[in-house]
């Protein structure tokens, strides 16, 4: 079965950071701490397939590793324990994705991309493993299927589900793996109701 990768990253923020660019004095860089990908069929009644979930420990230019800051725990729900119990190096979660995506194409709701393979393999000093054609952004999928363009720009991941009122389980926003089913949730309904078609994962 033909399948696509659904993914979202949680990255290192202050409160104000994005407003701010992330160029503030005291801001972090955005690295990643946290990755999640659903594998979605794209035949049949579009299943998932399976889902992936990984933290990794945020590191610096320097090579130390980044302390959380409240307003990022309070927003992700992520926390030290979690990055100390369970965290991993950015190679080491990059290559399990990878293996994971079986060669399928990876789509964000916009280019978290951008965050997870640019900004943070450059800020740890590693190559990038996962070359940039293989990413896509999901958003134009959503204005293939005719989500107004005003929506598109005030519609989070995390709210896409709820905007189409795709009933299932509950999630947390702002959780890697959660906001990547909700992306998932509405691709597979959109396509299970005619507005989208499969063919379109595969033009480049």
């Amino acid at each position: 079965m033909k399948t696509a990768i659904i993914f979202d990253c949680e990255f290192l923020c202050l409160e104000g950071s994005q407003r701010r660019f992330w160029c503030a004095a005291h801001d972090p860089d955005p690295v990643i701490a946290q990755i999640g990908a659903v594998k979605l069929g794209l035949d049949g009644d579009f299943p998932i397939i399976d889902t992936f979930s990984a933290y990794v420990r945020p590191i610096d230019r320097f090579g130390n590793r980044y302390a959380l800051d409240p307003f990022f725990t309070k927003l992700t729900g992520i926390t030290e324990e979690n990055i100390e119990a369970e965290g991993m190096a950015l190679q080491d979660a990059l290559a399990q994705i990878d293996i994971f995506s079986g060669g399928a194409r990876f789509w964000s709701w916009g280019k978290d991309e951008l965050n997870m393979v640019a900004i943070s393999c450059y800020v740890a000093g590693i190559p990038a493993p996962i070359p940039a054609h293989r990413f896509d952004n999901a958003v134009k999928l959503l204005l293939a299927a005719g989500m107004p363009v005003e929506d598109l720009a005030r519609t989070p991941s995390n709210k896409l589900a709820g905007y189409y009122n795709v009933q299932h389980p509950p999630l947390q926003g702002h959780d890697a793996l959660d906001d990547a089913l909700s992306v998932s949730y509405t691709l597979q309904h959109l396509m299970n109701a005619g507005m989208l078609k499969p063919q379109l994962f595969d033009i480049e």
